[in-house]
């Protein structure tokens, strides 16, 4: 069963036991899945469906941050919610330790020794953790990348 099937599936029960924000989070997310579709005309593998869950997940992140500033806990809490669903959806995400080595092997594969090598540890790292086929937050090996070639 492919993870578009997944999330039909599941909002088929989540409107059948009347689950509110499940039913319009799936919604949200089978909405967004079928404009991606429409844009490729073509069908979504799993790989382009994870993207998108991914793309949605930090839309609410985000909006969730604002809402915060903003003193809107209410808006921000549904936000979080909605991102507790879509995250059921997405694979494991990639620990800390796993993305240190990754950067300390890019960094050793490339022989990065500054700042301006960046783009190339970074390229380096994040393809050789998504090919372990967990989710992986660029923000987290920006951060760690730079951490890295600072030091």
């Amino acid at each position: 069963m492919s993870l578009s099937d997944r999330i039909n599936a599941d909002l088929t029960a989540a409107t059948k036991a009347q689950a509110t924000l499940r039913m319009s989070t799936l919604r949200m997310a089978k909405a967004a899945l079928k404009n991606r579709e429409i844009d490729k005309r073509a069908p979504l593998d799993d790989s382009e469906t994870v993207r998108v869950l991914q793309q949605l997940v930090k839309q609410r992140e985000d909006s969730a941050a604002q809402y915060r500033g903003a003193g809107r806990t209410d808006l921000a809490d549904k936000e979080t919610a909605e991102i507790a669903v879509l995250k059921e959806y997405l694979p494991q995400e990639v620990g800390d330790e796993e993305i240190r080595a990754a950067v300390e092997a890019a960094v050793a594969e490339t022989g990065a020794a500054s700042a301006r090598d960046m783009g190339k540890v970074m390229k380096a790292a994040l393809a050789a953790l998504q090919a372990g086929g967990k989710a992986v937050d660029g923000k987290r090996v920006n951060e760690a990348v730079r951490a890295r070639l600072a030091s």
